[in-house]
Formats: C-alpha cells, structure tokens, sequence
C-alpha cells in the first residue's frame, strides 16, 4: 500500500543490492548506539509527554488557587500541550540547520526555565506565557529530534523502537502524576513546578545522546544506491536538488556552484592562517569570524533550501492526498486522547468516587495499560504478515469506541475498564511515525512528522478548553466526549477512504517497485 522500505532509499547493510563491491551493514542500525538512541527518547517522553499527561493535578490547584473558570484555566494545559506540536513544522528547520542534538538541548533549557518561571506566577495569563508558550516550545524542540532520531536509526524493527521508546509517556504519566500529587501535597504546587524545572533539565543530557550518523555511514549508503543503475542513482541521490529546482527555488547548478564559493573561501581563509602567522591578532581574529560566518551560511542556506521544498516545492508533501488525508485525520484525533487526561479528575470528583480514585487514579490505569499497547502494537506490526495500516486503523476503531461510551460510565469499575481500553487503544500513537515514513521516506520523515504533530497539537489546543467550555454551559461533560467522539469518527472517514485516493496511482507505484 506505501512505498517499500527500499524505495525510501535506505539501505542498510543488504548486500544483495550492493554491485561488485560489498559493503559492511553499519553496526549502529537496528543495533548498537541505536538502543541509546531509544532510551534517550524514551527519557524525553517520560519527561514531557508523561508531565503533560499528568497536569490535570495542576489544573486543581489552578481552579482553586485563581479562581477562574474551568475554560480558561484549561487554557495553561492546552497550550503547553498543543505548542509542543504546533511547532512542529519549525522545529523541523532547526534540525535541517542545527542537527537533532543542538536542538533538544536548546529545547531542554527552554522547558526547564518555563516550569520554573511559572512557580512565580501571579494569575492565569502569566502562566499562558511562561508555561503554555515557553515550556510548550521547548518541549517541542525536544520531542521532535526524539522521535526523528529513532526512524534513523531504525529499519527492520522501527515499529518495535518506535513502540519501546514511546512508552515513556506512560511511565511518565503514571510517575509524574504520582510526584506532582506528592510535590503538590508536601511542598505546594509552585514549589513543586519549581522542583519538576530542575528535573527537566536532564532533557539536556538526553540530546547529548542523540549523536548522529556518522558521514561514512551516509557515504556508503549513497554507494550503495550508486552502485544499482544510473536510473537510481539519478532518482535516489538527485530528488531533493530536482524539487528545489522545479520549484525555482534553488536549482542545482547554482548550489553547487555556491557550495564551491564557499569551499573556496573557507580554504583561502585556512591558507592565509597558516601562511600569516606574521600578521597582527586582530586580523587573524578577523579571518576566524569570516570563517565561522561562512560556515555558518552554508549551513543555513542547505538547511533552509530542504525544509523550503518539502512544504512549498513541486514535490512538497501536500501533493501527496494520501498524506493530506492523514493531517485531516491527525487534526480531529489527539483531543480525544488529551481530554480524558485532563478533566478526568473533575469527573471523579463529580461522581462522588474520589476515595477510589486516590487509591489508584483512572488517570494511572491508562497511562499503565498505555505501556502494554504501544510495545504489543508495535510487535504486531513488525510482523510480515501483518499490515501496520489495518492495525492503526483498529486501534482508531477501538479508541472512538470508548469515548463515546465513557460518559455512560459512572460506576469506579466500569470507568476503569473503558479507561483501560483507551489506554491499550492509544497505543497507536508508536505506529504515527511508522506510517508517516512509509508514506514519504525517511528523509522526509522529520518534516512530515512535524506536519502531523503540527495537526496534533491543533487538536490538543483546541479540545480541553471546549470541553471546559461546554461544562460551563451544562454543568456536565458527556457532550464534550460525544462531539470529540464524533469529530474523530470523521478523522477516520478521511483514513477509509484512502486506498481510493491512492488507486490512481496503481500503475506508478509499481514502475518504482520493478525499478528497486
């Protein structure tokens, strides 16, 4: 149904599309630093999207310690929530410019300063800025690179990686809703927003592990591509240089020609270093700025040039409908998801079963059950017999499903079972960047995900403060589950209807196969 894996022009180690000189699989795929790599994204997503999950406990101290109404101080958590993806798309320049690792540790320190400029805060709106704006953009500049780094390192078992590494949001909700509830009952919740900044600031050393593939890795990749057909080799090495030059951007000419100015440059500035020992400090000091500028253009304008074709050029990733149904999908989806986290609290408390809950927390069983289902989905779509598409969109049948029944719901057991099932359903959320690179590639894929997470975090904006919104005006939330229940069915309208979009062009897709 998508693109083969080779077709994305990533071929890792498979000496049967080498020619005549073999080349040695890079030990860092599928193995080695690459389980790094998912412990590091593991780390980030226990400590941005766990806490993110865990902020309906904020949210009460919020109502009580500003008295506003539940609308506008659902505000604070959507907006954390829904910038973290919001910026995607812009986070995915940052990486085509400064690598993943520069950029989750700029994230890092973001995050950190925005939970710790919030324990000072004085009303809702200040908390819009320090926490919703400042942390939110941190943490997005920390997930993407997260997320990123583990398509790249992964090829036969992205699913199970991606499933592994994703997990953290459940441990994550569960421990940080523990912690925030001790934090917030010991210490008080600015002290405790306090102590969570500090803590946030090991998403530093979680970017310092994000080391990335070495260049010898990407020179034998594109041997071994070379090594197929001058077909290939003018399809897979030359694409991005043909989009831009379509588009009339950048052709391909000029940027080489301006890469070898560069080069130019950069080697007289290394020769008069050398040779003009003799000369004063400050004119050496004058030709090392000339030289870090002229790095740094080089950088800039590759980096701008990639991220400027996919979204605008001739082949940007809008021209491909199958992915545009995706976004639509990705825009109804998330809110489903994020509302239960944040108002169920209220909803407990509402029904009367508080002590229950303070037992073991609704909230914990999802994040609990989450584990299972993203590690087991994962498994199952690893296996060759089984399609990662049809599995993604039963785990979106299932999901649907329990929110429209949650607010029949009103019983401890009977809430815990439907939260349980949301749980293991939402497990889906691992097989997001696994579909999204088999619909564009993987050198798409950080530009692509960010679109999605983009939709996402619209979703997530949007959804608990009209969920809020409707409560304020009928005192209940059953209607907030049942619009968001019915939004997302037409989210997954829009994933049927996709194998008939892609039917016009059966006869394309398998000339590139017999090609590869």
């Amino acid at each position: 149904m998508y693109a083969s894996r080779e077709d994305i022009g990533y071929d890792f180690g498979d000496d049967s599309k080498v020619g005549s000189k073999p080349i040695k699989p890079n030990p860092n795929i599928d193995g080695g630093w690459a389980w790094m790599i998912v412990l590091s994204s593991f780390l980030v997503h226990i400590l941005i999207m766990g806490s993110q999950m865990a902020l309906g406990i904020l949210n009460m101290e919020w109502l009580e310690e500003f008295n506003q109404s539940r609308g506008l101080t659902a505000w604070v958590s959507s907006l954390s929530m829904g910038i973290t993806l919001i910026v995607g798309p812009f986070i995915g320049l940052f990486i085509s410019m400064c690598g993943c690792r520069k950029t989750a540790i700029i994230g890092g320190i973001l995050n950190a300063l925005g939970w710790i400029l919030s324990a000072y805060a004085s009303n809702v709106h200040y908390l819009f800025l320090t926490f919703g704006v400042t942390a939110g953009v941190g943490s997005g500049m920390v997930y993407l690179p997260a997320v990123v780094m583990v398509g790249q390192y992964f090829q036969k078992r992205r699913a199970l990686a991606q499933g592994l590494s994703t997990t953290g949001t459940g441990f994550g909700a569960f421990l940080m809703t523990a912690l925030l509830k001790y934090l917030c009952t010991e210490f008080g919740w600015r002290n405790a927003m306090f102590i969570q900044g500090a803590i946030s600031l090991n998403l530093c050393v979680c970017g310092a592990l994000m080391r990335p593939l070495s260049p010898k890795d990407i020179v034998s990749e594109k041997y071994v591509v070379r090594s197929n057909s001058e077909d290939n080799q003018a399809k897979a090495l030359s694409h991005s240089a043909e989009t831009i030059k379509s588009n009339g951007v950048l052709s391909e000419e000029p940027e080489k020609k301006d890469e070898a100015t560069n080069e130019e440059v950069l080697d007289s500035v290394q020769h008069i270093e050398i040779g003009g020992k003799s000369r004063s400090g400050r004119s050496m000091y004058g030709l090392r700025i000339l030289k870090t500028v002229s790095q740094l253009t080089v950088t800039v304008r590759k980096g701008f040039a990639i991220w400027y074709s996919s979204y605008f050029g001739a082949a940007s990733l809008f021209t491909n409908r199958v992915f545009v149904a995706f976004i639509i999908w990705a825009l109804f989806a998330y809110s489903s998801f994020v509302i239960p986290f944040i108002h169920l609290p209220e909803i407990v408390k509402q029904y009367n079963l508080s002590s229950q809950n303070n037992i073991f927390p609704l909230t914990s069983i999802i994040a609990i059950v989450h584990i299972f289902g993203k590690v087991i989905l994962g498994i199952i779509s690893d296996l060759p017999c089984i399609s990662t598409w049809n599995v993604f969109l039963m785990a979106n049948f299932s999901l649907v499903t329990c929110i429209l029944t949650l607010p029949l719901m009103q019983t401890y057991v009977s809430l815990a079972v439907v939260c349980a099932l949301i749980g293991f359903s939402s497990g889906y959320f691992s097989l997001m960047p696994v579909v999204t690179e088999d619909l564009v590639g993987t050198k798409h894929l950080a530009n692509a995900y960010g679109i999605i997470i983009c939709a996402n975090g619209i979703s997530a904006l949007l959804g608990p403060p009209f969920a809020g919104w409707i409560y304020d005006m009928t005192h209940k939330y059953d209607f907030s589950f049942y619009i968001s229940g019915l939004l997302y069915m037409v989210g997954i309208i829009f994933l049927l209807i996709q194998p008939c979009i892609q039917k016009k062009q059966p006869r394309e897709k398998s000339t590139e196969e017999a090609q590869v």
